[in-house]
């Protein structure tokens, strides 16, 4: 999402490190641009111009650190603005006190409500969580049927809601019900309309009053910009909205919400869309995002990734056959539906440090999910036996499995090369006491904190 503005910062900051040393000159030049690439990236006029202020004054006033470089200095500066920009830490949902909790999603129609509200069902669920679906959009056609659907899709039980009944009498029904079957948190999943108008803010706030709602969340199609931040700033003096998820982060949009939705409305991103999937809903991490629109990457968020879908014991078990060239096809599939799991290729590699610098490169080869589809299909063809002892497919054999996978005998070369490359490398390290031991993690500029 942040790709355009990565690269117009990544400029600007390469000009500083030409600098010997930091000047009014020289950052007043630096700032302009940067306050440029804010505004194309759709941020708010009066946002990219506080910022910038900001940024000036402790550039300026600030004592440069020995140990940094001019380019670095000011990169260091901006990031922690860009922290503060978009929240500061990341804001959890408030689940405790009187129970069940009520969740209302607010916000306009075709914003992603329905499906946000099933993404978040599922993520509560998994932290132990007892969540109840409210379908209380009587308006759209099958806005009921879609929850109910998601509902068994996740597991989570729905409201058997009917259109011919007042949403209000809707949630106070649910909320009897859940506290029947002690069910802990109740998701309300409101009507939207195309645009914000008296009777669909009035029907809101008579939900929230009748079931003591105790988080308003604005769901916001980041794609629509600054569009989303005026409809949020509307909400939120008519609701006193809680916090914002913002969908659709995945897409090509520029930013601009992101970055002005804090400052505008005084509420907290919570949540981010990152796809279609229904897993595809993460806690919003301002620090981590500031990091990867610096070209810093996100590797706490890859880690985070990674745990989630790596067991621990299986793991260990593939380190051991790595080290005893045990490694087989039938484990190297393994890895690549483990893979499948943490997201895109595309995603992964965004939380990689220096990935926009190495994207700039020419000849640089871009990740193709079709090669690992395709790569998937031609180990699937194979015997058990095959998998298990590479080295017994010959000719024939390679033939028949690229018949049996749909692709070209070429395709299975490359499979088998690549697998036993890897193989050849992975010895070579394992044969080198402590060869993996001098990987150390990426050092921040010093006076940066982790979070």
């Amino acid at each position: 999402m942040f790709e355009n503005l990565s690269d117009r910062l990544e400029g600007v900051f390469k000009k500083l490190r030409g600098h010997g040393k930091l000047s009014e000159d020289n950052i007043g030049e630096a700032l302009h641009e940067v306050r440029g690439a804010l505004l194309e990236a759709d941020v708010n006029f009066k946002v990219a111009k506080d910022f910038v202020a900001n940024v000036t004054a402790k550039a300026i006033g600030r004592e440069v650190s020995k140990s940094l470089s001019p380019g670095q200095q000011v990169i260091k500066i901006v990031h922690e603005e860009l922290v503060e920009l978009l929240g500061g830490t990341a804001q959890q949902i408030k689940l405790d006190g009187r129970q069940p909790v009520v969740i209302m999603m607010a916000g306009l129609q075709g914003s992603g409500k329905t499906t946000t509200a099933g993404k978040l069902a599922k993520l509560l669920r998994g932290k132990g969580r007892k969540p109840y679906l409210v379908p209380a959009d009587i308006y759209r056609p099958a806005a009921i049927e879609q929850l109910q659907i998601l509902g068994s899709r996740i597991d989570v039980p729905v409201h058997p809601s009917t259109s011919d009944t007042k949403p209000v009498d809707i949630c106070l029904q649910a909320l009897n019900e859940a506290a029947l079957r002690d069910y802990d948190t109740l998701i309300i999943d409101t009507a939207g309309r195309l645009h914000v108008d008296e009777t669909l803010m009035n029907e809101l706030k008579e939900i929230r009053a009748a079931v003591q709602v105790s988080e308003i969340l604005f769901v916001a199609d980041a794609m629509t910009g600054q569009d989303a931040v005026t409809v949020a700033d509307k909400f939120n003096t008519d609701l006193e909205l809680t916090g914002v998820i913002l969908t659709k982060m995945e897409g090509d949009a520029r930013g601009g919400a992101a970055l002005s939705i804090k400052t505008i409305t005084g509420k907290p991103i919570k949540f981010v869309g990152i796809g279609e999937g229904l897993d595809d809903l993460e806690i919003f991490h301002p620090e981590r995002v500031a990091s990867r629109i610096l070209g810093m990457g996100d590797i706490l968020t890859l880690i985070e990734k990674a745990e989630a879908v790596v067991d621990k014991e299986e793991a260990n078990k593939i380190a051991k056959k790595l080290q005893r060239n045990q490694f087989t096809l039938e484990d190297f599939l393994e890895q690549i539906q483990q893979i499948k799991k943490m997201g895109s290729l595309d995603k992964i590699l965004d939380m990689v440090p220096g990935i926009n610098k190495l994207r700039q490169l020419k000849d640089v080869p871009k990740p193709d999910e079709k090669e690992l589809v395709k790569t998937e299909a031609i180990i699937r063809s194979m015997t058990a036996q095959e998998r298990k002892n590479h080295q017994i497919i010959n000719t024939s054999r390679r033939m028949r499995i690229a018949a049996g996978s749909g692709t070209a005998l070429g395709d299975v070369n490359r499979v088998l090369k690549s697998y036993s490359e890897m193989l050849k490398m992975m010895k070579k390290i394992s044969g080198k006491p402590g060869a993996l031991s001098g990987i150390k993690r990426r050092k921040l500029p010093k006076g940066m904190k982790k979070r």
